[in-house]
């Protein structure tokens, strides 16, 4: 019995087998470094599209302010004499006639009852012994305005003329000036004739290039000029400025060529303002 008990209890005990080894955590490294970067591009696509809901809502809610409160309805050599009616009613003189009126015109002119001739360029003279600059006009790219004080040739009727109503003048200019480059697409050129004196014959043009007025453009028109236009005596010192800035240096007297060809070139000789 002893030696079956003792037989028992020293019988030897099978090996259990071991468990698996883990497999090494490195093998999921690339994958997760991948979904990482997936991810992150995701939420950085995110918060873009989310900022520019924001700015497109924002700019909706809070819109920028228009760049004038009028702007003529139609288009072309329609939208200038828009401009000229609108503008010529708001000038005034002290005794509360109408400054002048405006009229509007494809670029031409009348050298006498043989009826108008169309202007092919612009020629500006150079000053102090400068070159010459040529500009082709054409009534899709220039329009010309006459500024007529009805009196005789044109002359303003009434009052009397003073260096503060030449600069009311000019204001007028550039404002019909800044309304047509905004307004009426595809214009270049702007010529203006300023009204003669009494008894003389017009002779002074204001001339401008939608470049000469980029400045003036790219911001409100309240920030050139006044929304109230002001009477001759009376214009803000800071309006002077603006005017005298782009219209002083751009007063010249006129003349008409004809090239052998044909063309018609109205010529413009620079003078001080």
């Amino acid at each position: 019995m002893a030696a079956d008990l003792t037989g028992a209890d020293s019988a030897p005990t099978a090996p259990q087998p071991s468990a698996p080894a883990a497999p090494p955590l490195t093998t999921a490294q690339p994958h997760r470094l991948r979904f990482g970067f997936i991810y992150g591009g995701l939420a950085v696509i995110l918060v873009a599209a989310v900022a520019g809901v924001i700015v497109f809502a924002g700019r909706a809610i809070h819109p920028a302010p228009a760049w004038s409160s009028w702007k003529p309805k139609g288009g072309g050599q329609g939208a200038a004499q828009e401009i000229a009616a609108h503008v010529a009613s708001t000038y005034r003189l002290a005794n509360g006639d109408q400054l002048v009126d405006v009229i509007s015109k494809a670029p031409a002119v009348s050298p006498g009852s043989s009826g108008t001739i169309p202007i092919h360029y612009i020629a500006v003279r150079g000053t102090k012994g400068g070159q010459d600059t040529v500009y082709p006009a054409s009534p899709t790219n220039s329009v010309m305005y006459s500024l007529c004080g009805l009196g005789a040739a044109c002359a303003i009727a009434t009052g009397t003329p003073s260096v503060a109503r030449g600069t009311l003048v000019r204001r007028e200019i550039l404002e019909l000036a800044l309304y047509t480059f905004k307004y009426v697409g595809g214009i270049q050129n702007v010529i203006a004739f300023m009204p003669p004196q009494l008894g003389k014959q017009a002779k002074y043009v204001v001339y401008l290039r939608q470049s000469d007025l980029q400045a003036e453009l790219s911001r409100p028109l309240a920030q050139t000029l006044g929304a109230k236009v002001p009477l001759p005596k009376s214009i803000p010192a800071r309006e002077v400025q603006a005017i005298d800035a782009t219209t002083g240096s751009r007063l010249y007297s006129f003349g008409v060529a004809q090239a052998a060809q044909g063309d018609l070139v109205f010529v413009l000789a620079p003078i001080t303002a």
